[in-house]
């Protein structure tokens, strides 16, 4: 269910996304059909057919892509400041921790938009890594910011 709803997300997101670059090119003029003949070319062509399947086949493969488990070499609680600072510094905050298992959540509306709502980062440790479960943008940000924290750490 989790993957359908992501897969919904995102498909409304890449619908938004193609409604305001047809919107711009139409108010600037860069478009070369009007706005019947756009809204006709979109109902009775292939051409936006194909655009219509590439966002389903793209909104489907997209909980796939775009959610990874990264992991950094530390200790969770050894590193816990670094942990926290590298996910403050990406624009998130701790919101929860139990069962060794910290969740992170995005500080503003605007970022938790940009993510779709998916700004939950789960920290976890596993052997001798920190595992970071989440969102692949958030994910990839702090985990670059966490893995230099700790190596500035272990230099000084």
């Amino acid at each position: 269910m989790k993957y359908f709803v992501r897969s919904l997300k995102y498909f409304c997101a890449l619908c938004v996304l193609c409604i305001v670059l047809m919107g711009l090119m139409l108010m600037t003029r860069t478009s070369a059909l009007s706005l019947d003949d756009t809204l006709y070319a979109m109902f009775h062509t292939d051409r936006y057919l194909m655009l219509f399947t590439a966002i389903v086949v793209l909104a489907a493969l997209y909980p796939r892509f775009g959610f990874v488990e990264r992991k950094v070499e530390g200790d969770v609680e050894e590193n816990r400041q670094q942990i926290v600072n590298a996910f403050r510094s990406s624009g998130f905050s701790l919101r929860s921790e139990e069962d060794g298992v910290m969740v992170f959540r995005a500080d503003t509306i605007l970022q938790k938009l940009m993510l779709l709502g998916e700004d939950e980062i789960k920290v976890s440790q596993y052997g001798q890594w920190i595992v970071l479960d989440g969102i692949r943008r958030g994910v990839a940000r702090v985990q670059y910011r966490l893995d230099s924290y700790i190596h500035m750490t272990r230099n000084d």
